[in-house]
C-alpha cells in the first residue's frame, strides 16, 4: 500500500544513517524553508565584463547609502581597496609613498623581467602593489608608455634596498635597456598575505632534556619603517642582551607584531644578517626599549619541539561614519574615503590624522558616533605599544581626536579576560566585543565614562575576526568549541552537524579565514570556513533561525565558498566575495600572483553566472535509512500491511513511488538507495536514478531491501526544486 515518507527539517550528522530514520543526513546547496528542503538561489557576477576580477583575496566588504542616496560597496582585498557603485569598480586604495625616478629601467633581451632602480631606499616589499605614471622613453627597449603609464604592477622581487623587479606580460625584444627612462612610482599601503600562513613558536622538549622557553630582551636603538636595522642603516640589530639567542643558521625574533630573521650574533648584543617583515608579517617602526622575543625553534635531546602558530592574513575592518567610508588594515593604519565629494571615485582613501597607526579591528559606534579601535596602541603613533587587549575611542563626532580630556568623550579601556581581542560588531543597543575566550558588551552611557563595559560570557571566544553577525538584537558567532547566541543571555546553539564541522575545519592555519554572513531573506546565518586540507575557504555551514526550535535546530552544510558576505539591506539582494586562488587574471594589476576575487549578487535565478558563462548549481539532499515492520491486528496476527520506521526485522518490496514537489523547474533526479545491513554500501545497490519532471505521475519499480534512503538532486542548468511529500508503495516481504 502507499505510505507517505516524511523527514524532520535540517541535517543530522551526529548519528549513523541507520539511526537517522526520518531525518536528512547530508546536503549541498540546499536550504530549509518552512521545514521543507529546496535548492538555493543562483548568483550573478557584478561589474562590467572583463573589468570585474579583483586582485587578491577579498577580506573586507561593507555596504552603505550616502546622503546623496548613492549605494556603495567598499571591498578590501589583501592588496587593493575598491569602491563599487553603478556597476563599476573604482580603485580608492591609499598611497603610502610617491617617488619620481630618472634612469629607472633595466631590461634584458628575451626576458619579461624589468628592474626599477631608486636613488634611495624604497621600502617596498615583494608582492606589494605599485602604480606607475609620468613615463619617459626607454632606450634599447620595445617597452613604452602604453606598457607602463597608469598601470598597476605587483612587485616580483626586491633584490636590494634600492631596486625592485616587475614582470611584463611579454619578453623584451630590444637589445635591453640599462638604467634609462623615467617614471613616477606610487606605492600602495601593504595589507598582507592572501591566506593565513603558518609560523612557528617555541615548545617544550620531552624525556630527559631541558628546553629553552621564550627568551626576551629589548631593543638598544630604534627600528625605522624600512629594511634597515637599528641606527637607520645596515643589516644588524643591537639588543640589550643577545647571549641566549641561537647563533647558528637562520633564526627569528618578534618585535611588536613584526617578525625578523637573522643569521648571526656578534658581541653578545648584535644580530646580523637581518631580514625585516618575514613569515607574512608587516614591517613597522619600533622604539628603543621595545620588547624583543626569540621565536626561533628550540629543542631538547635533538627533538623537534616547535608548535604551529598562525600568522594573520591581510584583512580589513570597514564601516562608515556618515558619508565617509572608514577602512582599517588589520594590525595597521586606518583611512577614510569621502563618498560625498563630486569627484569621489577619482579620489583615494587618506590616513586619518591623529588616529592609532596599529589596530586589530575597528567599529563605528552609533548613534553616539565614536570611532572605536580594538587591539590598538597605548601610545598613538608608536606601533611597538600595540596591545591586543586595549581599546581606544575617539571624541564624539570627531574621528581625529583621541586624547581624553575633561571637555571631550575620547577614552580608553583594557579588557581582562583573554589574550587578544578577536573582533567586534555593532548591535541594537551595544557593541559586542569578543576576545579569544570571552564576550563583552560596550554600551554608550555618556560623560564622564562614555562607555560601560560588561563581561557577559566566558569560554565562548570568537574563532576569527569575521566569524560573527548580529540580527534582530541577537549576536551569533562561531567559537573554537561550538556555536553561540547572545540576546540578553548567553546560549550554546544545539548543532546536529557540530562534530562534522569541527572535525573538518582548519583552525590551525585558518581560524581568521572563517567568515559569517547573514541571509535575512531566508533567516540564515552562514559560516564559511577552510576544510582541514585547505588553506582557502571551501566549505560552509548554515543555521536557520526562522525554522529552528529548541527541540529541532535546523542546520545545513555545503561547499559554497565565500570569503565575505553581506545581507540584502542596501542592494536588495545578498552580495558576496568569492576568492579563486588558482587564477591570477585580475583586470587591473600586471603580474598578479595572488589569485582573484569575484563579486556576486545572490538569490537570483537558478544558476551561477560568471562573466556571462552560465553553469549549473548542483544541489542534493540525502535521507537516513528507513525500514518497516508488519502491522498486526488486535489478536497479534499479521495484517500484511507495512509500518514505515520499523525495526528492520523484515525485508520490504518496493513496487512504485509517487513524487511530489511544491515547485519544480526542469528535471529533478531521484535515487532510492537500498541496502540490507548498515555497513552495506548504498551505491552498490541503488534503484534509479530516475529523472522526474512536473508531468511525472509515478515511477514503477521492482526491488527488495531491508532499508531505503532517498536522494534528491539536480544535474543541469535551469533546474530548481522544492520538495513535497513522497509516497512509496511497499509491503513486507519476509525476514530473509
Amino acid at each position: 500500500m502507499l505510505q507517505k515518507i516524511g523527514f524532520a527539517p535540517g541535517i543530522n550528522k551526529q548519528i549513523t544513517p541507520t539511526g537517522a530514520e526520518g531525518q536528512w543526513i547530508d546536503c549541498d546547496n540546499v536550504r530549509f524553508r518552512y521545514g521543507t528542503p529546496e535548492k538555493i538561489g543562483g548568483w550573478n557576477q557584478l561589474g562590467n565584463v572583463n573589468e570585474n576580477e579583483l586582485t587578491g583575496a577579498g577580506r573586507g566588504l561593507h555596504h552603505f547609502i550616502n546622503s546623496q542616496s548613492r549605494r556603495y560597496a567598499i571591498i578590501g582585498t589583501n592588496r587593493i581597496l575598491y569602491a563599487f557603485s553603478g556597476g563599476v569598480f573604482y580603485d580608492i586604495h591609499p598611497i603610502k609613498s610617491t617617488t619620481t625616478l630618472t634612469s629607472a629601467f633595466s631590461t634584458t633581451n628575451g626576458s619579461p623581467t624589468v628592474t626599477i632602480t631608486f636613488s634611495t631606499s624604497h621600502n617596498i616589499g615583494p608582492n606589494d602593489i605599485i602604480l606607475l605614471d609620468n613615463f619617459t622613453a626607454i632606450t634599447d627597449s620595445n617597452f613604452g608608455a602604453s606598457d607602463f603609464d597608469n598601470k598597476k604592477f605587483m612587485v616580483t622581487s626586491v633584490p636590494s634596498a634600492t631596486t625592485l623587479t616587475i614582470t611584463m606580460p611579454s619578453n623584451e625584444s630590444g637589445s635591453g635597456a640599462t638604467t634609462s627612462g623615467g617614471i613616477r612610482v606610487q606605492h600602495y599601503f601593504p595589507v598582507g598575505t592572501p591566506v593565513q600562513e603558518k609560523g612557528y613558536g617555541w615548545g617544550l622538549g620531552s624525556w630527559g632534556g631541558e628546553a629553552s622557553s621564550a627568551v626576551t630582551t629589548t631593543l638598544n636603538g630604534a627600528l625605522g619603517d624600512n629594511e634597515f636595522g637599528t641606527g637607520g642603516s645596515g643589516t644588524s640589530i643591537v639588543l640589550t642582551d643577545a647571549t641566549q639567542f641561537p647563533d647558528t643558521g637562520t633564526n627569528f625574533i618578534k618585535v611588536g607584531t613584526e617578525e625578523i630573521s637573522y643569521t648571526g650574533v656578534t658581541g653578545g648584543t648584535t644580530l646580523t644578517g637581518i631580514t625585516r617583515a618575514v613569515r607574512g608579517t608587516t614591517r613597522a617602526a619600533h622604539s628603543s626599549g621595545a620588547t624583543v622575543t626569540n621565536t626561533s625553534d628550540f629543542g631538547a635531546w635533538n627533538q623537534e619541539t616547535s608548535e604551529g602558530l598562525a600568522l594573520d592574513p591581510g584583512m580589513w575592518s570597514i564601516d562608515n561614519f556618515g558619508d565617509k567610508a572608514i577602512c582599517l588594515i588589520h594590525d595597521g593604519a586606518c583611512f577614510s574615503w569621502d563618498s560625498s565629494l563630486g569627484n569621489a571615485t577619482e579620489t583615494r582613501a587618506a590616513i586619518i590624522t591623529g588616529a592609532p597607526t596599529a589596530s586589530r579591528h575597528m567599529v563605528v559606534s552609533t548613534p553616539d558616533r565614536h570611532l572605536v579601535f580594538f587591539g590598538t596602541e597605548t601610545t598613538i603613533g608608536d606601533t611597538s605599544t600595540q596591545d591586543d587587549m586595549f581599546i581606544r575611542f575617539s571624541d564624539q563626532e570627531d574621528i581625529n581626536t583621541y586624547a581624553p580630556s575633561a571637555t571631550n568623550t575620547a577614552g580608553t579601556q583594557r579588557l581582562a579576560d583573554g589574550s587578544r581581542i578577536m573582533g567586534a560588531i555593532r548591535g541594537r543597543d551595544a557593541i559586542y566585543v569578543w576576545t579569544d575566550t570571552a564576550l563583552f558588551t560596550q554600551r554608550f552611557v555618556g560623560q564622564p565614562f562614555t562607555f560601560a563595559f560588561s563581561q557577559v560570557g566566558t569560554n565562548c571566544g570568537l574563532v576569527g575576526q569575521n566569524a560573527c553577525v548580529e540580527v534582530d538584537g541577537a549576536a551569533y558567532w562561531m567559537s573554537e568549541n561550538g556555536f553561540f547566541r547572545f540576546a540578553g543571555r548567553l546560549e550554546s546553539l544545539s548543532c546536529l552537524v557540530e562534530d562534522f564541522v569541527y572535525d573538518d575545519i582548519n583552525l590551525l592555519s585558518g581560524n581568521q579565514m572563517v567568515s559569517a554572513g547573514l541571509n535575512n531573506l531566508f533567516g540564515e546565518v552562514i559560516w564559511f570556513y577552510p576544510s582541514a586540507t585547505s588553506d582557502v575557504i571551501n566549505k560552509c555551514v548554515a543555521y536557520n533561525y526562522f525554522d529552528s526550535s529548541p527541540q529541532r535546530p535546523v542546520w545545513t552544510v555545503g561547499t559554497l565558498d565565500r570569503t565575505m558576505w553581506r545581507d540584502s539591506a542596501v542592494f536588495g539582494q545578498p552580495h558576496a566575495l568569492d576568492y579563486d586562488a588558482g587564477n591570477d587574471s585580475s583586470f587591473d594589476v600586471v603580474g598578479n600572483t595572488e589569485g582573484r576575487t569575484a563579486y556576486y549578487e545572490h538569490e537570483v535565478g537558478t544558476d551561477q553566472n560568471r562573466n556571462g558563462t552560465i553553469t549549473a548549481i548542483l544541489a542534493n539532499i540525502s535521507s537516513g535509512d528507513f525500514d518497516i515492520s508488519q502491522r498486526r491486528g488486535i489478536t497479534g496476527q499479521s495484517t500484511g500491511i507495512a509500518d514505515i520506521r520499523g525495526d528492520g526485522e523484515f525485508l520490504m518490496k518496493i513496487r512504485r513511488f509517487i513524487p511530489d514537489f511544491i515547485s519544480q523547474t526542469g528535471t529533478t533526479r531521484i535515487t532510492l538507495q537500498l541496502r540490507n545491513f548498515p555497513n552495506d554500501t548504498q551505491a552498490s545497490s541503488s534503484l534509479g536514478p530516475f529523472d522526474i519532471t512536473s508531468s511525472t505521475q509515478k515511477v514503477d519499480t521492482r526491488a527488495r531491501a531491508r532499508a531505503i534512503a532517498l536522494k534528491v538532486e539536480n544535474t543541469a542548468v535551469s533546474q530548481s526544486w522544492k520538495l513535497g511529500t513522497f509516497r512509496l508503495d511497499i509491503q513486507p516481504d519476509g525476514r530473509r
